[in-house]
């Protein structure tokens, strides 16, 4: 049996940016996927944008079992370029500048021309990065890769701070019921509503938070999610995610909950591709959701007011009242630290024959590499933002340089018979390389602009964190990394 450990190294400033759309608790100063550290831009992660692979901690009790679940199960951070104002951060970019400098036989001096497409929105005619991107070459169309780049995020962790989020400050009958009963709110690892949950998860990408909702929660606390993405390549990625580690449909084993995939509850999740600034499009007639999440710095793919107001005004046409949208994104102090920032990059070794257990021990990490010959025979090198990246201060507006190489040692040794690896080798060429690179426009938010937006399509910020994954105050200069903004529905 073919197994395959990664172990993430990733920058502290690094932020990963999500899928349509693009960290776990690594704090300091990280955050990759949509995420920019203190001195990096957002990811990320991102993030997070607009398929497939599984993440180590997807879920608890047999989760993440699905497409390359044996990926990783633990991840650390390494900050590979960012400025400190150390004389010898030269060398430390080395690294990272030799994987960009490789990508697509593309050389440094001419940066790539940023994939643009025009916006669907009535309302403005503005170029935006929301609509489906060209295939072959960009981030999103390969899903695989993205996933692998992000799967260092522990989405089971996040997903009971984002439930427990929902319990605290939200206003649905669902919450108030609960309340009434004297029922104490309780975490979110347990049903703390009286009535099930239906969850929308915007630009989802891999749908790894959706997956983990359902995977680590009975039907007595999530009844269903709908996710959705404007990539259709992503859409599919998660969709097979789905299919994989949902287990099977309704009536194939009764459905029951036991904490884990093969529970019957793929009937519970459905993928939709659509526009996020459109999100009344395409929900069904009638449907409504309690809560609504926008992670990995997704929303940093709507440039202008304009998309950022349909994208909220139309997500609450679609929310019960009082129900809440969570939003995701890097850090404010991002916005004013772009001078700070170098290239930033981090690795992803692939292991083969390593074995990585769930607690926090690190001395349980096997590499793989003692006695039986096996050990590391490859790596994903990503490249989040580069130091000439151009900033415009006007329209907080950054063009991200973003790099994905793939390479292994011998292409021999690529498992031939391994389902779960086969989407991420798929692309790979003679020389054991898969090379991507991106020019991605990436709009940086600010604490009032969220506030102003908010408001203006009928919703309140009620409440604000630093990270994601425990109450960390945004104003913590040592620990808040990330800004999560949790909106609540006003009445009409």
């Amino acid at each position: 049996m073919f197994r395959l450990l990664v172990l993430i190294s990733a920058p502290a400033s690094v932020a990963p940016f999500a899928p349509q759309s693009s960290s776990s608790s690594f704090r300091g100063r990280y955050h990759p996927r949509d995420a920019a550290v203190p001195s990096s831009p957002p990811l990320p992660p991102p993030p997070p944008p607009p398929l497939h692979a599984t993440n180590a901690n997807v879920g608890r009790g047999g989760g993440g079992g699905g497409a390359m679940a044996r990926r990783r199960k633990k991840s650390t951070i390494r900050i590979e370029g960012c400025d400190d104002d150390d004389d010898d951060d030269d060398d430390d970019d080395d690294d990272v500048d030799d994987a960009v400098g490789d990508l697509d036989g593309r050389s440094d001096d001419r940066p790539a021309e940023p994939v643009k497409s025009k916006s669907k929105s009535k309302s403005s005619s503005t170029t935006t990065t929301t609509a489906k991107p060209p295939d072959g070459g960009v981030i999103y169309s390969f899903p695989p890769l993205y996933d692998l780049a992000f799967g260092y995020r522990d989405y089971a962790d996040e997903v009971d701070f984002l439930l427990r989020l929902h319990d605290e400050h939200s206003g649905t009958d669902a919450v108030a019921g609960a309340a009434a009963g004297g029922e104490e709110r309780r975490s979110s690892s347990s049903s703390s509503s009286s009535t099930p949950l239906r969850l929308l998860e915007l630009a989802a990408g891999p749908a790894r938070h959706s997956l983990a909702a359902l995977m680590g929660h009975p039907k007595a606390r999530i009844d269903a999610i709908t996710a959705m993405d404007i990539s259709v390549d992503m859409v599919d990625y998660g969709t097979r995610n789905a299919d994989v580690e949902l287990g099977s449909h309704a009536g194939d084993d009764g459905g029951e909950y036991d904490g884990g995939g093969g529970t019957g509850r793929r009937d519970d999740f459905n993928y939709v591709r659509g526009d996020m600034r459109r999100v009344g499009d395409y929900a069904n007639d009638g449907e409504t959701f309690d809560g609504a999440w926008l992670l990995l710095g997704s929303m940093q793919h709507l440039l202008t007011n304009d998309d950022a107001i349909a994208c909220l005004t139309s997500t609450r046409s679609v929310m019960k009242h009082g129900g809440t949208l969570i939003i995701e994104l890097p850090h404010p102090r991002e916005t004013f630290r772009m001078g700070e920032c170098t290239t930033n990059g981090w690795t992803v070794p692939l292991v083969e024959g390593g074995t990585v257990d769930d607690d926090d021990d690190d001395d349980d990490v096997d590499d793989g590499g003692d006695g039986d010959g096996e050990g590391e025979y490859g790596e994903l090198r990503i490249v989040w933002g580069e130091e000439g990246d151009i900033f415009d201060p006007v329209t907080q507006i950054r063009q991200f340089s973003i790099g994905l190489e793939l390479k292994v040692n011998d292409i021999d040794d690529i498992p031939k018979d391994d389902e779960d690896t086969s989407l991420l080798f798929s692309r790979m060429k003679a020389d054991g390389r898969t090379n991507v690179r991106e020019i991605v426009p990436l709009r940086l938010y600010t604490m009032q602009e969220i506030d102003a937006l908010a408001r203006v399509a009928g919703f309140e910020l009620v409440a604000k964190y630093g990270a994601l994954e425990e109450d960390v105050s945004i104003d913590d200069e040592d620990e808040a990394f990330r800004m999560v903004c949790v909106l609540r529905k006003k009445s009409e």
